[in-house]
């Protein structure tokens, strides 16, 4: 099929989960369809990266990625019916390449990688397929119900706008697609269909332990996302510093991209902070003797989770944090919620050697049998050509 696929983000350097997401689903899709990639490029990304990306597609048309946080957009978001997030991917440059593509290629399908871009799409009868990684306004509504009840009413209005926004582009598209039970449960349209995220059975090969003097606890994310600077707050705050004080041989192991200052301004003792590091994520996974993660806002499925597991790193992780993966509680997963609970799951694999072991071969088991990249492209090219017969 002919596929023009346009997207909120360039899927290269795989820093983040939605980047890992689209290059590898890309990969395989690309034996069977012939695709066409439009989308947002960001200041840090190369030409190289475009000819990454250009290795799994048939051409990459990129436009650069405006600032979000300008006094133009908050201003233009006050007297809009469109949320602040939706106005900083508002792109006359992005609109006038899918027109001008649409009017020089025959398509068969459009699919959009995330809610934000479909904007720009022009009035058309071609199949629309819609990606929502996560549901946007409720990240937000999550994010802002912890805030001071004094921000909140200006918070909850965009947030408002934001759904209706997120609605009305599910209705525009012919079929949505989203990563868990859960987030098409909240959307509840019959057009939507799940496609997880997953995970690279052959790259992340089963986790050896070497008794390393000094046990790594990995904390891992993308920290752009409001969701992962929250976790590393609560995990250095709340956690960690217990952890440390009766296990002396274990280091906090914070890995990410763009890590604030506000983050590596607390100088937890015991903590190391790498960002953007030139590290293979297997590298990570292979030192790692554990990975924490503390999610308390947000939906979708956690990518670094999944590799985690893969990898046959035990993860401990919050009920929200194992709500899209859906894996059982004491056999592929920890599941944790209070700063009691992580440092009791955290102290029962450090002491219990056959415990960790079991849980780290369950979880590998468990994704090979759910969450294979190689299935998950086919159940997509599958709905690309449902969709395609109804053209």
């Amino acid at each position: 099929m002919k596929i023009l696929m346009v997207s909120s983000f360039l899927p290269y350097p795989l820093l983040s989960g939605g980047n890992v997401r689209l290059f590898n689903l890309l990969k395989y899709l690309k034996k069977d369809n012939d695709i066409t990639l439009i989308c947002e490029k960001r200041p840090y990304q190369t030409a190289s990266d475009v000819e990454k990306v250009e290795n799994v597609v048939s051409k990459v048309l990129t436009v650069d990625r405006k600032k979000q946080w300008t006094v133009a957009n908050i201003l233009k978001s006050l007297f809009s019916t469109k949320a602040f997030l939706v106005i900083g991917h508002t792109s006359q440059e992005m609109k006038n390449l899918i027109s001008d593509e649409l009017n020089r290629e025959k398509y068969n399908l459009i699919h959009i990688e995330t809610s934000y871009v479909f904007q720009n799409l022009p009035d058309t009868r071609i199949p629309k397929l819609l990606t929502e990684h996560n549901l946007e306004y409720l990240i937000y509504k999550r994010y802002a119900d912890r805030k001071s009840i004094l921000i909140r009413p200006f918070l909850y209005f965009d947030i408002f706008k934001l759904k209706k926004n997120e609605e009305n582009f599910w209705r525009k598209a012919t079929r949505v697609a989203v990563v868990s039970e859960k987030d098409k449960e909240s959307i509840g349209r019959e057009n939507t269909v799940v496609i997880p995220n997953g995970a690279d059975i052959e790259k992340f090969n089963l986790k050896k332990i070497n008794n390393p003097k000094t046990l790594k606890l990995l904390y891992m994310g993308d920290f752009t996302y409001i969701q992962n600077q929250d976790a590393a707050i609560w995990l250095i705050k709340k956690v960690w510093p217990r952890i440390k004080e009766e296990f002396s041989n274990t280091n906090l192991w914070i890995v990410g991209k763009r890590i604030p200052e506000k983050i590596k301004g607390l100088s937890p003792k015991g903590v190391t902070f790498e960002e953007n590091a030139p590290i293979e994520t297997e590298k990570i996974f292979r030192e790692s003797f554990l990975m924490l993660a503390p999610i308390r806002v947000g939906g979708g499925t956690s990518l670094k989770i999944l590799e985690s597991m893969a990898s046959g790193v035990p993860v401990i992780t919050t009920p929200l944090g194992n709500e899209g993966i859906r894996a059982k509680d004491e056999r592929d997963i920890l599941i944790a919620d209070s700063p009691d609970e992580f440092f009791n799951e955290v102290k029962n694999l450090l002491l219990d050697k056959n415990k960790y072991n079991q849980i780290s071969n369950n979880s590998r088991e468990f994704i090979q049998e759910n969450y294979d990249w190689k299935r998950i492209a086919q159940k997509l090219n599958n709905v690309y050509r449902e969709m395609g017969k109804h053209a």
